[in-house]
């Protein structure tokens, strides 16, 4: 049965960090592509990072530059999402996907992922 389940969202100020879990089961994540949206509310679900599998690297959206990566941890079949510096307009509901992509060019649209996890919480706050 294919899963994500993602994990460690809360309550941050801004400014801080937090990583994010997404931890796999049913199929090799190794073997897809990935990435991390996010939804705030009223908002369309947008491409926060992503990582193509064709080329071995990272793609993010303008918002999170340099403040956002992804990392894996391939025998336990679980990614992260390190988020540091946190700004206000990073709160949102964070979710997990993976896709088997053709190209790098769609990594940001969520139609193009198969599986995706139920989503966590940030919310940066002071």
């Amino acid at each position: 049965q294919v899963q994500l389940v993602e994990s460690g969202g809360g309550l941050v100020q801004p400014g801080g960090s937090l990583r994010l879990s997404c931890e796999v089961s049913g199929f090799d994540l190794s073997s897809y592509s990935v990435a991390w949206f996010r939804q705030a509310p009223g908002k369309d679900r947008e491409g926060v990072l992503g990582f193509y599998r064709g080329d071995g690297k990272q793609y993010h959206g303008d918002s999170v530059q340099g403040r956002f990566s992804i990392s894996f941890n391939d025998a336990q079949n679980v990614m992260y999402l390190q988020m540091n510096n946190l700004k206000f307009e990073d709160t949102a509901v964070y979710f997990c996907a993976a896709g088997r992509l053709r190209s790098s060019y769609i990594w940001n649209l969520p139609g193009y992922y198969s599986h995706w996890g139920q989503g966590t919480q940030v919310t940066v706050s002071s």
